[in-house]
């Protein structure tokens, strides 16, 4: 107990609220909780990338995930209409063979994490690796061109997008 740092304890923290969390967001009945438990989970995960020095994927991981995509779910949600009338019950085995399912590919994912000790991945790395400024200095050094190309795609997917989306006026 007394060789815990405080990054230890906050790991500790943010992984026991990400797990009931996420277990909140698949029992809750009601769809706008399990949306919004849904995001404190994922404010717990960039609690995590701040916790590895990764202040830019905790920050675009809350602005698009927890910012963009989840209010799009949140409006989805709320614009059907989920009565428990016209909600198909389904069966019995459908359920079993869901759980069957999940629990291999949990003993999947364990079997493969179980060896990441050897593979170097508990290392830990630079103090710098995940700041905005060494970010910035690669992406427009050694990544400048491809940088540019992604910009003029997206550039052209949101014209082409406009331009499908227009009415045309006669």
């Amino acid at each position: 107990m007394l060789g815990y740092t405080i990054t230890q304890w906050l790991f500790g923290i943010l992984s026991f609220l990400s797990i009931m969390f996420g277990l909140m967001v698949v029992f809750s009945r009601n769809p706008v909780n399990s949306v919004l438990y849904l995001v404190m989970t994922f404010f717990c995960i960039a609690g995590h990338y701040l916790l590895l020095n990764a202040q830019f994927l905790a920050v675009v991981h809350i602005v698009v995930y927890a910012g963009a995509i989840m209010v799009l779910f949140l409006f989805v949600i709320m614009l059907m209409d989920l009565n428990q009338e016209n909600e198909p019950q389904k069966a019995w085995l459908i359920k079993l063979i869901a759980g069957i399912a999940g629990g291999m590919l949990l003993f999947v994912l364990v079997g493969s994490l179980k060896g990441s000790e050897q593979l170097g991945l508990a290392q830990y790395g630079s103090s710098q690796i995940g700041t905005v400024k060494n970010l910035g200095k690669v992406l427009f050094s050694e990544f400048l061109f491809p940088f540019e190309i992604a910009s003029i795609l997206l550039l052209a997917a949101l014209v082409g997008s406009i331009m499908i989306g227009k009415k045309d006026i006669k």
